[in-house]
C-alpha cells in the first residue's frame, strides 16, 4: 500500500484540471441535420434577402390599400378579384385600381398591391368567372398583413459567427439563407480505458470474483452528452510495461485521456506510476467525497484523468471536472446545472475536512439522502442531484434548506 499524499481543495484542482486544456482549433464540415449542438466555426453571411420578396401574412385578398377606404360592414367595398396566388406561385400580373386578387400566407404579393385583407374580414358576392367580385368590409393601411422583402434578414447581413452554439432556432437561421452545411469545431477526442483485471464488459459471462465494467460506459456517456468523441479501449492488465506502452501511444492520438481504476494506493494501483514515468504528475488527491483518488497527468499537452475504479466516485468526478474540461475544449457554454432549494428529508453527516457532494433524490418537495456508497452506482442512478457539503460542516440536520444541484 502506498498512501496518498496531501490532497488539495476542489476548487485548485478544477483550477488545474481547466487550465490543462485548451479549446480545439481543429475544424470539419458537417450537414446541417448533423449540426444541432456543434460549435461554429463560420461566418455565416445572408446571400439574398429573406424573405426574398413581399409576402402575405395572412389568408386573404392582396389589396391596394387605397381601395379600401371607408369600408365597413354596412358600406363594403366591392373588388373585381384577378386571379388566385398560391405559395410557390409567381403572380401573373399587377393588381390595378378596383381589384385584388386571393391570396394564401407566405404566397408572394403581386404587383401594385401594398396589403392583405383577412378573409374573414371579405365576402365573396360573385364567384362566377372570370371576375368574382369581394366585398371589403374593413379598411386595410398600406403594409398591413404583409411581410416585406428582407424584413427578417437582409442580404449581406451577418447571421451567426464562429464561437456560436448552434440551436435549433440557428441551425433554421442557416437554412434560411440557403446553407446546406457548415464549418464546425471538431469534438474532442475523449480516449477510456478500464483497468483491473476483475472487470468484464456486460454481456460477457462473469468468472469468479469479476464484476461488469460500469465506469467506461457511464463515462462514455458523460463523453457525448458534453461535446466529446468518446474512444473505448480495450481493458488494460494491472501491469506497468503494458500500462505505459498503451499511454504512450494513446496520448499520441486524442485529446484527453480518461482512465477508470488504478488511481488508489494499491500494489496494483499502478496507472500513476505509468504516466509519471512518460509524463508528469499534476496532482494526486482531492478533499473531497467521493472521489478523493482522483489524479491529474499530462503526457505533452495530453491531459491524462485518472479516475477511482468506485463508480460513485467516478461519475460524480467525471461531473465535476470531465465535463467543464470537455466544454472548454469543445468552446460549449459552461454547463450550469438547474438547481432547487429544498429542506432536507433526513440528517446527513459529513466527513470532517472533506468537501463533499452528496446525492439526493427530490420526493414530495424535500431532498433525500441517496448516498450509500462509493462502489455503488444506485448513489448516483436512483439520485436526481446532489448537494455540496463544504469542507468545514460536520452535518447538516433535517428540515435545513440545502440547494439541489440538478444532474
Amino acid at each position: 500500500m502506498r498512501p496518498l499524499g496531501q490532497t488539495i481543495p476542489f476548487a485548485e484542482a478544477l483550477a488545474q484540471a481547466l487550465a490543462a486544456v485548451a479549446p480545439i482549433d481543429r475544424t470539419e464540415r458537417v450537414r446541417l441535420d448533423e449540426a444541432n449542438g456543434r460549435v461554429l466555426a463560420d461566418h455565416i453571411v445572408a446571400g439574398a434577402d429573406v424573405p426574398p420578396f413581399d409576402r402575405a401574412a395572412m389568408d386573404g385578398f392582396a389589396v391596394r390599400a387605397v381601395d379600401t377606404a371607408g369600408a365597413s360592414l354596412r358600406a363594403p367595398q366591392a373588388l373585381r378579384c384577378v386571379e388566385t396566388i398560391y405559395t410557390g406561385q409567381t403572380p401573373g400580373r399587377a393588381i390595378g385600381p378596383g381589384e385584388c386578387a386571393e391570396i394564401a400566407t407566405g404566397a408572394a404579393l403581386p404587383p401594385g398591391a401594398d396589403a392583405v385583407v383577412m378573409v374573414e374580414e371579405t365576402d365573396r358576392v360573385d364567384s362566377s368567372p372570370p371576375r368574382p367580385t369581394v366585398q371589403i368590409m374593413k379598411p386595410v393601411t398600406p403594409g398591413q398583413n404583409v411581410g416585406p422583402r428582407g424584413a427578417d434578414i437582409a442580404r449581406g447581413e451577418s447571421i451567426l459567427a464562429p464561437g456560436d452554439h448552434l440551436t435549433p432556432s440557428r441551425v433554421g437561421a442557416c437554412a434560411a439563407v440557403g446553407r446546406a452545411d457548415v464549418d464546425v469545431y471538431a469534438r474532442p477526442m475523449v480516449t477510456i480505458v478500464s483497468t483491473g483485471g476483475e472487470v468484464v464488459a456486460p454481456g460477457q459471462p462473469l468468472g469468479p470474483a469479476q464484476i461488469y465494467d460500469i465506469n467506461r460506459w457511464t463515462l462514455v456517456s458523460i463523453a457525448s452528452l458534453h461535446g466529446g468523441m468518446p474512444k473505448v479501449l480495450p481493458s488494460v492488465r494491472d501491469e506497468l510495461p503494458a500500462l505505459q506502452a498503451m499511454i504512450v501511444d494513446a496520448a499520441g492520438s486524442t485529446d484527453v485521456l480518461v482512465f477508470s481504476g488504478g488511481s488508489s494506493v494499491g500494489e496494483k494501483d499502478l496507472v500513476l506510476d505509468a504516466v509519471r514515468g512518460a509524463g508528469e504528475i499534476l496532482f494526486h488527491g482531492i478533499a473531497i467525497k467521493p472521489g478523493k483518488p482522483t489524479a491529474l497527468g499530462r503526457l505533452g499537452s495530453t491531459p491524462v484523468l485518472v479516475m477511482p475504479g468506485n463508480p460513485a466516485s467516478c461519475l460524480c468526478n467525471a461531473y465535476l471536472l470531465l465535463v467543464p474540461m470537455l466544454r472548454k475544449m469543445a468552446r460549449l457554454p459552461a454547463h450550469t446545472p438547474r438547481t432547487l432549494a429544498l429542506p432536507l428529508a433526513s440528517r446527513i453527516v459529513s466527513t470532517a475536512g472533506r468537501h463533499q457532494f452528496y446525492t439526493v433524490r427530490v420526493e414530495d418537495g424535500a431532498a433525500v439522502p441517496a448516498f450509500k456508497s462509493s462502489g455503488d452506482i444506485t448513489s448516483m442512478s436512483r439520485a436526481d442531484g446532489y448537494i455540496e457539503v463544504p469542507a468545514h460542516t460536520g452535518a447538516i440536520e433535517a428540515g435545513e434548506t440545502v440547494h439541489v444541484s440538478l444532474f
